[in-house]
């Protein structure tokens, strides 16, 4: 039988490994995250995976029919993360700021996951249950059920946005993130002001560029939800 037609069961045996390791889906998420975590999605393969588990790569494929299935499982792991601990406030503006913020660290804590999981859809079980509190958060404001859907989607996809570019930027090398920050306080700070006027202006403000926009974003959109209802 293929591994990608074993029946999901199999899948939940708990079994040791040759060095008497228990293995479980849980424990596989955590062992891939940690891989990827410290050498890049790039270089994950299975055999690594199964050397760092102790057992033999194949035995991943109890647990996962192949490894796009354990992929979107990590992905929502980190969406796990970013749920744990969330409590509503009973703002309702609030709390959809500090979700979508929750999602945003939670991908930059992992840049090397977030490559792919802030673009995929996991379907799974963390992840419904971010998207039932986010547009249940909505619907108690008083939207209704497609507007509800839209702003979800636009606040969602604009905190995701913001951590795959983030994470794109801790990628970088330290060099190339020093070299980047500086050149808002030198290349562009001592441009001339007739031939650039409205940046020899802002020269004193412009380090602000090297942050993340991720918090300002929200802020103008969730101000713009409290207008519109």
């Amino acid at each position: 039988m293929a591994a990608n037609e074993r029946v999901p069961a199999e899948r939940r045996r708990r079994r040791p490994t040759g060095s008497g390791v228990v293995l479980s889906a849980d424990l596989i998420v955590d062992t891939a995250c940690q891989l990827i975590d410290a050498q890049g999605a790039q270089a994950f393969t299975v055999r690594k995976l199964g050397a760092a588990l102790g057992a033999d790569p194949s035995a991943v494929y109890r647990y996962f029919r192949n490894t796009e299935e354990l992929f979107l499982a990590l992905a929502d792991r980190l969406i796990g993360e970013s749920m744990a601990g969330f409590t509503r406030s009973g703002d309702w503006a609030a709390d959809l700021r500090d979700l979508c913020l929750r999602a945003y660290r939670s991908a930059l804590r992992h840049p090397q996951i977030a490559v792919f999981s802030t673009v995929r859809v996991t379907g799974r079980p963390h992840e419904q249950r971010a998207v039932d509190t986010g547009i249940g958060l909505l619907l108690e404001a008083g939207f209704d059920e497609a507007t509800a859907v839209r702003h979800y989607h636009t606040l969602v996809d604009t905190a995701l946005g913001h951590a795959a570019l983030d994470a794109g930027f801790l990628r970088l090398s330290p060099g190339q993130r020093t070299a980047d920050d500086q050149a808002w306080r030198s290349a562009y700070a001592t441009l001339p002001a007739d031939a650039y006027p409205n940046i020899h202006r802002v020269r004193d403000q412009l380090p602000l560029m090297a942050g993340s926009a991720v918090e300002g974003a929200l802020d103008l959109l969730i101000e713009a939800l409290r207008a519109s209802r």
